[in-house]
């Protein structure tokens, strides 16, 4: 048997959330009916919860390290990426 620590298990977590979120999103794009359309948009952001809680953890604990942006790169990302409809 395999003894996995934290970060194994962890990283299973976050790989698993990852799946889910990308199945109840084409599921949510590809229904033809609102309310079930609806159903699948309320999961999928609980999904997104749930990865977010596990993405957290895993920085916490040093599992999962992003380096600092500049502030220059970040304005640069939210203009490159900024919705254009109102």
């Amino acid at each position: 048997m395999n003894n996995y620590g934290d970060k194994e298990l962890l990283t299973d977590a976050l790989d698993a959330q990852k799946t889910e979120t990308n199945h109840y999103n084409t599921f949510a794009n590809e229904c033809a009916n609102p309310e079930l359309r609806n159903t699948f948009l309320n999961i999928l952001k609980e999904e997104h919860d749930i990865q977010f809680d596990v993405f957290n953890i895993m920085h916490d604990s040093g599992f999962y390290p992003t380096p600092s942006a500049e502030q220059s790169k970040i304005d640069e990302a939210k203009q490159t990426h900024a919705c254009e409809y109102k």
